[in-house]
């Protein structure tokens, strides 16, 4: 696998980078002390450095030659609130939080790929690096977005990529189109009426009411939803009650929602609002149902696609490059990037067996540390393959 030479004998500063972020997490917008390394780093490297955009995201920028063109290229840095069950030895020094996505492995190869064209500058343009806080649930990328992003550094493109641990090593997904799911939420709020265990008739039972909401919503994908599309219901909370005989009030319900596309977006928001209120009404109760529309479908660039596949058909080869991967029903809010500028996201297999085989969000999950100079040489060699010397 063409590794790019420099990268490959730099990859155990690249590995030192990632183990030091992951054994000190921190959730989005936190990101304090990962943001100062990054910021170290890149200054240590000549790279302009702007901070304070989405409170902790970072800026590098690098120039060379006099072509007015300009990529940029992204990783998002920030952990989950979760306990780690790894038991490696650089497990996560901050308990509640792990780097369970990989984000750790992201920025480490952002780096990597910043500090080789530092040293290379084998390109002609502007390289923009962006390290992205508050990917997980806090939309940092939609706020880098409308902090001026991409007017205070203007690129032609936009790239990212994230780890894969159901392919194998090296292998990339390059697809154009959907590739990632809408994001949203719901919340349900039951009223009905409390009463006495012993005396159910005389109260509105939310529990009950709220069981067939379920099971009723579950129904909604397999008979209101297009088989050739695509679309999830999870209903991951159900709260009601604080004692064994009492029938209470109240009962909530939240979960999310994943399509990819609006029109099915739009209609999943009106019948899972029908549903509830419906099923509440036959009771008497009432449903009050809040949708709220979170990170939009990720779709890349057909143009961009191209060209992202064939730099890392440059890396891997192109027996190693996946064109018609099917999309999953995740949520990633470089989507707002990618509504912003065309580009394309990568998926890049870190499964070696049963390294690195473990899935994201698990507290047992590491990125696979032998993916950190396959993901640098990848953007390194976009870089140079977009920005060209003449």
């Amino acid at each position: 696998m063409p590794i790019i030479n420099r990268i490959a004998a730099f990859t155990p500063e690249m590995q030192a980078w990632r183990r030091d972020i992951h054994e000190h997490p921190e959730l989005g917008y936190e990101e304090h002390r990962t943001s100062e390394t990054v910021a170290k780093l890149l200054a240590s490297w000549g790279i302009e450095v702007h901070r304070g955009i989405a409170g902790t995201g970072v800026v590098g920028v690098l120039r060379n030659g006099t072509s007015r063109r300009a990529i940029g290229l992204r990783a998002d840095m920030d952990a989950l609130p979760m306990p780690e069950e790894t038991g490696l030895a650089y497990a996560s020094r901050n308990p509640g939080r792990m780097h369970a996505c990989g984000h750790d492995g992201h920025t480490s190869m952002l780096l990597g790929a910043a500090k080789y064209l530092a040293e290379t500058k084998a390109f002609d343009g502007t390289v923009v690096f962006i390290f992205q806080p508050a990917e997980e649930g806090g939309a940092g990328g939609q706020k880098m977005v409308q902090e001026g992003l991409f007017t205070r550094f203007p690129v032609d493109a936009v790239y990212g990529v994230h780890n894969d641990t159901a392919s194998k090593l090296g292998e990339m997904l390059v697809v154009s189109g959907p590739i990632l799911a809408a994001a949203d939420t719901i919340d349900i709020t039951i009223r009905g009426r409390g009463g006495h265990a012993a005396r159910p008739h005389t109260a509105l039972d939310p529990i009950m009411i709220g069981a067939q909401i379920v099971t009723a919503l579950h129904q909604v994908v397999s008979r209101r939803v297009d088989p050739l599309d695509s679309a999830v219901i999870s209903l991951c909370q159900f709260h009601a009650g604080t004692a064994h005989n009492v029938i209470p009030e109240v009962a909530t319900i939240s979960g999310t929602v994943r399509t990819l596309r609006a029109t099915t977006q739009d209609e999943m928001e009106r019948l899972i609002g029908q549903t509830a209120q419906g099923i509440a009404a036959l009771h008497d109760a009432v449903a009050d149902v809040h949708y709220h529309r979170g990170y939009p479908p990720t779709v890349n660039h057909a143009a961009e696609t191209e060209r992202a596949a064939l730099a890392a058909a440059k890396v891997m080869g192109i027996d190693r490059v996946q064109r018609d991967a099917p999309p999953i029903m995740a949520g990633e809010d470089f989507s707002f990037m990618l509504n912003e500028r065309p580009g394309c996201f990568v998926r890049i297999g870190q499964a070696d067996g049963a390294k690195g085989a473990v899935p994201v969000h698990n507290p047992k999950y590491d990125f696979n540390d032998d993916l950190l100079p396959i993901g640098a040489s990848f953007f390194a060699n976009l870089v140079e393959q977009e920005l060209p010397r003449s």
